[in-house]
């Protein structure tokens, strides 16, 4: 089904930190730096923007795994751009090499995979599970 997502293919995305982006705004810490959610957050608009434009109608790509380190701070008013690039397509799975830069370094980075879905029966199966909480 995903013959046609060239390995190699990439995808990008990018903010500038406000104070909203920051871990204690989050919840994730106390120092007014982009917050390592803010960051994952990024990875992953990254890896939609690679490839959610080449899937079949009807379906979208869900986050499934996500092993990453964050290990430089960047401070509010800092641009960050995430990078996202397509190293495996395995069924309806795709693996992605993905990587958070400032505009001084490497911030973050790791492997992210995604699962491609059609809406129509993710949604059946949503609506059962939610029809199974309310008997």
């Amino acid at each position: 089904m995903l013959t046609h997502i060239p390995v190699g293919q990439t995808g990008s995305a990018e903010i500038v930190v406000a104070e909203t982006h920051t871990a204690p705004f989050v919840g994730s810490g106390r120092v007014h730096v982009l917050a390592t959610p803010v960051m994952i957050n990024l990875m992953e608009a990254a890896a939609l923007a690679c490839v959610e434009a080449l899937l079949p109608e009807g379906h979208q790509s869900l986050g499934i795994k996500l092993d990453v380190s964050h290990t430089a701070a960047t401070p509010v008013g800092m641009r960050v751009t995430a990078t996202a690039r397509v190293v495996a397509v395995e069924g309806r799975r795709v693996v992605f090499a993905v990587e958070a830069r400032d505009e001084k370094e490497t911030v973050g980075e790791g492997v992210h995979e995604r699962v491609v879905v059609n809406v129509s029966r993710f949604d059946e199966r949503l609506a059962e599970k939610v029809a199974m909480i309310r008997r």
